[in-house]
């Protein structure tokens, strides 16, 4: 079976230029998908949305889900990005396929690739999904597991998100969530982090899960997938590495604290506010 993409062909690269990549999330979650993106593209500028007024996303209906989608990625398009990364899994569920008919620039989910990364991993064809009530209530993993010929075990994990936004990765209340939900687990060998937020607890599910279970994260596989997709190659004619501009609707100080338990991604972080995503200028991305 083939997987469905979502993205038109993105523009040529232009020699010289930096591409400008919109990446949002309902909070810090989403940076793990924008440090693998790092990686893959260092010369790229990106603009990331950290939407924390308004975070767990998982508890809200999905039509508002959708539409707080929209008005990230409207902001996004006056920012002038030529593509745009949904890392966000309940928003993937509940907006893409509408983002992708209504945008004028690539845009790419969570969702896909983590689910052919689970695909080509399992060997006994037994895979089981986490995420948030929003993401495991619309089915969205399970229905492509499914067609894919996988069995699936699924299991929203609500606090999770909670333990990563208050900096709790660490704490035993994270260990005992962790054994509390993994505990009637039937026996897989592939577990997708379905929330772009858990792999900041990876080791803790790894540890209680032991070596048996392989435990796939979609960040590295959607920073491959669009690096493909948009030809990204190294340019000589662009020193040094791209810029990062985090834009955050929430407590700035509270983000930059939860987002160095992620590491490894630095850039400016600025306050903006929900009310004023459509008034916003083009904002410079500085290296």
């Amino acid at each position: 079976m083939q997987l469905p993409r979502f993205a038109p062909v993105p523009p040529a690269h232009r020699p010289g230029v930096r591409r400008r990549i919109g990446v949002f999330d309902s909070g810090v979650g989403g940076l793990t998908v924008l440090k693998a993106m790092r990686r893959t593209m260092p010369q790229a500028d990106f603009l990331y949305v950290g939407d924390t007024a308004r975070v767990p996303y998982g508890r809200k209906p999905s039509s508002m889900v959708a539409g707080f989608a929209r008005e990230i990625a409207a902001f996004l398009l006056a920012q002038n990005v030529e593509a745009i990364v949904v890392a966000c899994n309940t928003a993937t569920a509940a907006a893409l396929p509408a983002l992708a008919e209504e945008l004028p620039v690539p845009v790419w989910g969570v969702i896909e690739p983590g689910v052919r990364a689970a695909f080509e991993a399992s060997k006994t064809g037994s895979v089981g999904v986490i995420g948030t009530r929003g993401a495991i209530a619309s089915g969205a993993y399970q229905r492509r597991l499914e067609a894919l010929g996988l069995r699936v075990w699924a299991r929203a994990c609500p606090m999770f998100v909670h333990l990563v936004e208050e900096n709790l990765s660490d704490s035993e209340e994270a260990a005992l969530l962790t054994r509390h939900y993994f505990a009637d687990r039937p026996e897989i060998d592939t577990l997708i982090l379905g929330c772009t937020h858990y792999p900041v607890l990876r080791p803790i599910i790894e540890q209680t899960l032991g070596p048996s279970v392989n435990v796939i994260s979609s960040a590295q596989a959607v920073a491959a997938t669009v690096a493909a997709a948009i030809g990204d190659i190294e340019d000589p004619e662009l020193p040094g590495i791209g810029g990062i501009l985090h834009l955050v609707t929430g407590d700035v100080i509270a983000y930059q604290h939860t987002a160095q338990t992620i590491g490894g991604v630095d850039g400016e972080v600025r306050p903006i506010h929900v009310e004023t995503l459509a008034e916003a200028e083009p904002l410079p991305v500085r290296p």
